[in-house]
């Protein structure tokens, strides 16, 4: 019988916790890990792991012949090569999460452009507001037309902006030029790494609004501030997508909430039921289809 651990509480219910006792003996830990390397300890012995990123990322390559079912998406932070030499194999869950994704997109367009967050709550009753920008008729260029890319331009289409969408072989910077709001859910892989640069930052129609739901190795942070700074930017709205989870001390969260014209979140999301519930059933089935021989969903 295969041997599988959870390595922290993934929010299974009992149905899902049936279906995946099915499939093996599985050991099932309700914490996270305090270190990386109690994440390693947890996961000795397995040939399944079931595992969110703390601990992952930095212990992988110590593991051998185990299969890694993740219930995310993004895992551009592990070594191809290693995995290889390690004979292990790993599954992950695409588009898990493009409903949670592309309603925060939605909703950071909504608070940027009305000034939402300067609003909500407000005390002064002498004040008188300033006119805020609405969505209809404004121009969005989403940068992917992935999962959640596809599923945004819906919903800005719905709200009667006018969608363009950057994908691969398309010129970036002609893509951008009239846009009033840039999206960026651009697949992190050796063609985007490092794309949205200097030169990108400075494309931008004066005004316009950039947000990111992906992480520093796409796009260049330090340009992105400086175009904020020098007012050829009106605001960004990011996820902060390479941090650990919920992490509000992260330097790079700090950075970017502590500057007046951004709107950050400590990479949440994608944190919804209906996420959680998608990505436990997609690492279930990955597991499923890996012990009868027809892997799905590989990333190696």
């Amino acid at each position: 019988m295969k041997k599988i651990v959870v390595t922290q509480d993934l929010g299974l219910n009992k149905e899902e916790r049936e279906r995946l006792n099915k499939l093996g003996e599985v050991k099932y830990y309700e914490d996270l890990p305090k270190t990386p390397e109690e994440w390693l300890e947890r996961c000795k012995g397995a040939d399944v792991v079931c595992s969110g990123k703390f601990g992952l990322k930095l212990k992988y390559q110590e593991l051998e012949n185990t299969f890694l079912s993740l219930p995310f998406v993004v895992t551009d932070f592990l070594d191809r090569d290693i995995l290889k030499e390690r004979n292990m194999k790993v599954s992950n869950c695409p588009g898990c999460n493009k409903e949670a994704v592309s309603e925060w997109v939605v909703a950071m367009i909504l608070n940027l452009l009305r000034d939402l967050p300067n609003w909500i709550n407000k005390k002064e009753s002498d004040i008188i507001p300033k006119e805020t920008k609405g969505l209809i008729g404004k121009n969005i260029t989403i940068l992917g037309k992935g999962n959640v890319g596809s599923r945004v331009g819906k919903i800005c289409e719905a709200l009667e902006m006018k969608v363009k969408y950057f994908t691969k072989n398309a010129n970036l910077i002609e893509s951008i030029k009239d846009a009033d709001v840039v999206a960026d859910t651009l697949g992190s892989n050796e063609t985007t790494q490092g794309l949205l640069d200097e030169e990108f930052f400075n494309s931008f129609k004066k005004g316009s609004y950039f947000i990111t739901v992906t992480s520093p190795k796409i796009y260049d942070a330090e340009a992105m501030i400086e175009a904020l700074d020098n007012n050829i930017l009106a605001g960004v709205a990011s996820d902060c997508a390479s941090i650990q989870v919920g992490d509000v001390n992260d330097p790079f969260y700090i950075k970017l909430a502590n500057h007046p014209k951004v709107l950050a979140t400590p990479h949440i999301a994608y944190n919804t039921d209906a996420t959680d519930r998608k990505a436990s059933k997609m690492m279930i089935d990955n597991i499923e289809a890996y012990l009868e021989g027809r892997a799905i969903n590989l990333v190696l």
